[in-house]
């Protein structure tokens, strides 16, 4: 069988560009939606079947986008309205295909978390497949 490549305009560099740069703006609603205490940004980020996993003090965490969502919305008031600065740093990220796994380090709720995102591109957009999360301080 011989298959071919659907022709596109992009080279591999330019839709590598554009995929981080969508990867990007996904990472950004996610960190906004913490910031901003704004759970439609949580469902906006994250793909209805996510999950969110990672230890806190009182143990081992998992949660699921709609618990996840219900959590950020009761943080009030949200650390914008608090006037807190915005802290967020993408470490990495690594595309493979229709995969990608960001790397990220913010500041919620007074901690600090390095956070894996692990991101899939459905209908041309990307999205939020799972969370892990690391507590640094």
């Amino acid at each position: 069988m011989n298959y071919e490549q659907p022709m596109t305009n992009d080279s591999p560099e330019e839709e590598t560009m554009s995929d981080q740069a969508a990867i990007e703006s996904v990472i950004q609603v996610y960190f906004d939606s913490m910031f901003e205490s704004d759970g439609d940004k949580v469902r906006q980020a994250f793909h209805p079947n996510a999950k969110i996993t990672g230890y806190l003090q009182e143990g081992l965490q998992e949660m699921d986008v709609a618990a996840f969502a219900s959590f950020v919305e009761v943080q009030q008031p949200s650390a914008k309205d608090k006037g807190d600065s915005p802290i967020l740093d993408v470490i990495s990220i690594e595309i493979a295909g229709e995969t990608a796994v960001a790397r990220i380090r913010d500041v919620y709720l007074g901690l600090t978390f390095l956070d894996s995102l692990s991101f899939l591109k459905m209908n041309d957009s990307w999205t939020i497949y799972n969370k892990l999360f690391h507590v640094e301080t």
